[in-house]
């Protein structure tokens, strides 16, 4: 982590690396590295001298899951190698390995955005087979002002019949990709929709330091179901679900953490990923908890009050905040659903994708704890709207809601998973039978 810290700032002192201007510090740029290997469907990459430090790194992004129609396609970002290292053939190797790397997904197409100071990266490129086909006038600013910026590509399966255009292409010479192209070219079969696996995540609820459940969100309507939240976590792994959702709930209305030690005891017991929200509300409280061991913090009613801090921590940690937003009838509801605001809860979603939070959790609190099925439609409709994976949550009571949810997440890509609650504690669905539910098994 220390020389990937070294070369960054090196990278950012000489005018390229990853966005900043000025080196950022060493504790933000860790955040950074150790968020970025959490992100979904991102490559991390490093290439190291013949001594085995690292000397260069780059990202290979594809599109979120729900992008059907870019699934093929894939990204190199952030890639730069150590300036007192350039012209040894380092910055080859790492493009080689993220381009095998591409075509050993399946990919067809690899992007790069290069800005135009980066003279050397653009003639790699090009010599590696991209090609430009725009320019943003706009691209960038850096100490001398706004910079241009090429955009450039690279097919990787070359189908018969399509002319690979040459470098500073106007784009005229590219041929429609016709039926008879696709036919005669060696496409990867993506997954049947039926095949698609989705993610459960089991509750657990803590009240003064409890696993309970409420009904539409009232604390007085508190069921208690287990004084042993570390012991729930184990059963709950040990059934082999691979995710859990915990709330604060003492902490959501207090507007701080209030069960901490019981989040940590969950933290000790089990190895899965965890995602933790209630009473998180500024920056120390979010590093504290995720050096803790969580996976992800979920940020709910200071999503709504700070969406600034939401985007300071999305970029600080990315891919580990998500935005809670819970409603009541399509209205966003705050402090543990004590006020209701008269934000919509769909303009609130885009604010958060805007903001750069790695997923929605979309709550509709009238059927919460109610056993009475999700919100198909307001979740479905969310995630139509969104780039972003959205988690639905609120109401799962029987087994034929949980297929209802997996029929719709068939068709709406977005869908990436389903919280449940008091459906499991009741034994109104078994674990097994919801996990084979979901998941597709």
């Amino acid at each position: 982590m220390a020389a990937l810290c070294e070369i960054t700032t090196a990278a950012i002192l000489d005018g390229g690396g990853l966005g900043w201007l000025t080196p950022p510090g060493r504790a933000v740029l860790e955040r950074y590295f150790n968020g970025l290997l959490l992100v979904p469907e991102t490559r991390f990459f490093v290439v190291r001298d013949e001594t085995g430090q690292i000397q260069g790194c780059a990202q290979l992004v594809r599109p979120s899951r729900n992008n059907e129609a870019q699934a093929q396609t894939a990204q190199i970002r952030g890639y730069f190698v150590a300036p007192y290292m350039r012209g040894r053939g380092l910055g080859f190797v790492l493009a080689d390995a993220v381009i095998a790397a591409a075509r050993g997904l399946g990919c067809r197409v690899l992007n790069c955005e290069v800005p135009e100071t980066q003279k050397s990266a653009i003639a790699m490129f090009r010599s590696l087979g991209f090609v430009e086909w725009g320019i943003h006038p706009f691209y960038a600013r850096n100490h001398d002002g706004v910079i241009r910026g090429l955009f450039m590509t690279m097919r990787l399966d070359q189908p018969p019949g399509i002319e690979t255009p040459a470098p500073g292409f106007s784009g005229s010479s590219v041929k429609p990709y016709s039926k008879e192209e696709k036919e005669s070219s060696d496409l990867v079969d993506l997954p049947a929709p039926a095949s698609r696996k989705l993610t459960l995540y089991p509750a657990i609820d803590l009240k003064d330091g409890a696993c309970v459940r409420l009904r539409r969100g009232e604390m007085d309507e508190a069921t208690v179901y287990s004084e042993d939240p570390a012991g729930q976590a184990r059963e709950f792994a040990q059934a082999g679900c691979s995710h859990l959702h915990v709330v604060d709930l003492n902490g959501a209305f207090a507007g701080r953490s209030a069960n901490g030690a019981a989040v940590e005891a969950i933290l000790g017991a089990t190895d899965l990923p965890v995602q933790l929200g209630g009473g998180i509300r500024d920056l120390s409280a979010i590093e504290k908890w995720l050096e803790a061991g969580l996976a992800r913090v979920i940020l709910g009613s200071i999503a709504v009050k700070d969406p600034q801090l939401v985007k300071e921590a999305a970029r600080a940690f990315p891919g580990r905040i998500v935005a809670g937003i819970d409603a009541r009838q399509g209205r966003v509801a705050t402090e543990g659903w004590a006020e209701i605001s008269e934000l919509n809860a769909r303009d609130l979603a885009l604010r958060m994708q805007d903001a750069g939070v790695a997923a929605i959790i979309f709550t509709e609190i009238t059927r919460d704890g109610m056993l009475e099925g999700l919100d198909l439609e307001q979740t479905a409709d969310l995630a139509r709207r969104l780039h972003i994976p959205v988690i639905a949550s609120g109401g799962v009571g029987t087994a034929e809601h949980l297929r209802a949810f997996r029929r719709v997440a068939l068709e709406v890509p977005g869908l990436e998973g389903v919280i449940v609650g008091r459906a499991l504690y009741d034994g109104r669905i078994s674990l097994s039978e919801a996990l084979s539910i979901v998941e597709g098994a």
